[in-house]
């Protein structure tokens, strides 16, 4: 920070040019985004604590050059955990935080999205949740949408597995299913293809697993690709680089309706929807205990691993 330069401290993190519009059509500036977040710690951390991350840093606010991350580099604050995972015949020094100050800092630096990892450090290697991010062709309803993530649900709760529902603050829906981690990241990850492609078979005129663009018009893509190793997704009240200062927000499913959108809730009115709620949308989400199990992989016709356990 140069000597006599305008700064702001929130939750014990210095903000320098608090003034700076990240979001122009919304006027909301970086000092607005730092305290959003550290108002919303307490919800967010749970969900990207002790995760390898890339973040979407965004230094002169989300309509102007943007950049993903997931290395650290020379200069982070101590603050931030480094994480070394093996990768590509070597290993790479990903990004991680534990506290409110870790997200402050990264906020600090620009940061506007932050998407995670399925896994947690000291289970690098096995997921501890699958999630389906189910995207929309622009034209379709939103309807259609909610409809498919019903449909995700019931298809889980079939095979034994509650899971739970937030907005991605940009197009679509993410259906998410907390596990125990047992599986290795390609068996998690052909499981989950297994599923999308039995709902996309079972209602191909709205529903689709093949990522090819031009197959998806008029379709819901049901995405399962979030589940690779090393693949990310936006964690639960992030921020979206995207107009309106968007944020992704858990729900309740019965939330649900057709005239959500996916974009719904922003910076400027999480905050009075979560002063508003009487228990947490995803209450019991940490304490969901349940794996994929062989019994679940032969019911989508896969071949059991050896990592899978019967019972929940």
């Amino acid at each position: 920070m140069r000597k006599g330069e305008r700064h702001e401290v929130v939750g014990g993190v210095v903000i320098t040019n608090p003034d700076k519009v990240m979001y122009p059509d919304a006027g909301v500036t970086k000092l607005e985004v730092a305290r959003y977040y550290e108002e919303v710690a307490d919800w967010l951390l749970p969900y990207v604590a002790d995760r390898p991350l890339t973040i979407v840093r965004c230094p002169e606010g989300y309509a102007k050059q943007c950049f993903f991350q997931k290395h650290a580099s020379e200069g982070f604050p101590d603050v931030i955990k480094r994480v070394q995972i093996p990768e590509n015949g070597g290993s790479g020094v990903y990004v991680a935080i534990d506290s409110v100050a870790g997200l402050l800092s990264l906020v600090q630096m620009g940061v506007l999205e932050f998407h995670v990892w399925g896994s947690r450090i000291e289970t690098l290697e096995q997921p501890d949740q699958i999630v389906f991010d189910l995207d929309p062709d622009p034209d379709l309803p939103f309807g259609v949408v909610v409809q498919g993530a019903r449909l995700m649900r019931t298809a889980l709760e079939g095979l034994g597995l509650q899971s739970f529902v937030k907005t991605t603050g940009g197009k679509g829906l993410h259906v998410v299913a907390p596990l125990t981690p047992s599986l290795e990241w390609d068996e998690a990850k052909a499981f989950t293809k297994g599923l999308a492609d039995a709902l996309a078979g079972a209602d191909p005129e709205h529903y689709i697993a093949n990522m090819a663009k031009k197959k998806r018009v008029g379709k819901v893509y049901i995405d399962y690709l979030r589940n690779g190793r090393g693949a990310t997704y936006i964690t639960a009240y992030s921020t979206r680089r995207r107009p309106g200062a968007p944020v992704a927000a858990p729900l309740r499913w019965d939330e649900l309706s057709p005239s959500l959108r996916a974009d719904q809730y922003s910076v400027r009115n999480i905050r009075r929807r979560l002063a508003g709620l009487k228990e947490d949308p995803w209450a019991g989400f940490s304490e969901v205990r349940q794996q994929i199990t062989p019994e679940m992989q032969r019911a989508l016709g896969l071949e059991p691993s050896r990592g899978g356990r019967s019972g929940r």
